[in-house]
């Protein structure tokens, strides 16, 4: 697999890494045991439709409506929230917050000598203390999902590029209760017109078709030196709207867009800019190169 991986990643190309989530201890990445741990501590959700940050909460009314659509917050408008977890932990080392997972997330990654904190490949750990060095976690991204809600044009985290490499591992996937009320096929039904939309090929359907898998994030990557064109397309948008973009903003770096099925078309018929469209199940690792523009929708929770 090594082999298989520098080929690839020498040319800047995501990679999907499957079933690196076997290994995984289930009891530890149960929104239950999160919000056992950690409900009672404070932190800011973030409402996936609007942007808007809602501050202060208590994590256990995000863990506890994370697989009961019945127990979520709603707006002001009384409208279920599609939410998502800000940066948690936010400061503190992963290593130091949370020792038994961080040790089983580590067990179960994949190619060691890139992801591994002493990884020989991990040349950001090796920079000088003069340096300032790329934070590079873990960190944790979690969200609810939009399948059969009506926010699937909805990111769950925008289009954005970071500075260094890294990799995403998929340690949970569930289906709210107000989904599995309406059965296994009826969310099978709406998380596949999600992925139709967006392209997917043939092997991606068999994995839900065949194995019944549940899909539980949409990723969109692009690559590294198709940047400026995604910024010419979005200044472009933003003009034609009326809202052209104010000084020293960047419409990548300041993580406002999400490329839905509209502006993926226009880009690749007038840049000619085509990204990767790859589907991530439950413990699938998705390696991101640095510098590539990247968009993530969530299918189910995770």
């Amino acid at each position: 697999m090594h082999c298989i991986f520098q080929e690839q990643w020498k040319r800047g190309q995501p990679v999907l890494v499957s079933h690196v989530g076997n290994k995984l201890s289930s009891s530890l990445w149960h929104p239950e045991s999160f919000s056992r741990d950690f409900g009672d501590q404070i932190n800011d959700l973030i409402n996936c439709s609007s942007g808007d940050i809602i501050s202060d909460q208590p994590m256990s009314k995000f863990w506890n409506g994370f697989e009961n659509s019945e127990e979520r917050l709603c707006d002001q408008q009384g409208d279920v929230m599609l939410l998502k977890l800000k940066d948690w932990p936010p400061s503190a080392d992963f290593a130091e917050t949370l020792p038994d997972r961080f040790q089983d997330l580590m067990n179960c990654l994949p190619l060691k000598e890139y992801t591994h904190r002493n990884g020989i490949y991990n040349l950001a750990s090796r920079l000088p203390e003069s340096i300032v060095r790329p934070d590079l976690g873990p960190k944790m991204y979690t969200a609810y999902g939009n399948a059969g809600t009506t926010h699937k044009q909805v990111g769950t985290t925008n289009l954005h590029l970071d500075i260094s490499d890294a990799v995403n591992v998929m340690v949970y996937v569930a289906i709210t209760k107000n989904c599995k009320k309406y059965g296994y096929d009826w969310y099978v039904k709406e998380a596949l017109q999600v992925i139709e939309e967006a392209g997917c090929d043939d092997l991606t359907m068999r994995r839900i078709y065949e194995h019944r898998e549940v899909p539980g994030a949409l990723w969109h990557i692009y690559h590294a030196s198709d940047a400026d064109s995604i910024r010419d397309l979005l200044i472009k948008v933003s003009v034609e709207h009326g809202t052209p973009l104010e000084l020293c903003s960047d419409p990548i770096h300041d993580q406002t867009h999400y490329l839905d099925e509209y502006l993926r078309e226009r880009l690749f018929r007038e840049y000619g800019v085509k990204g990767y469209t790859i589907v991530q199940y439950f413990g699938d690792a998705v390696f991101i190169p640095a510098g590539a523009p990247h968009q993530v929708q969530n299918i189910s929770l995770n």
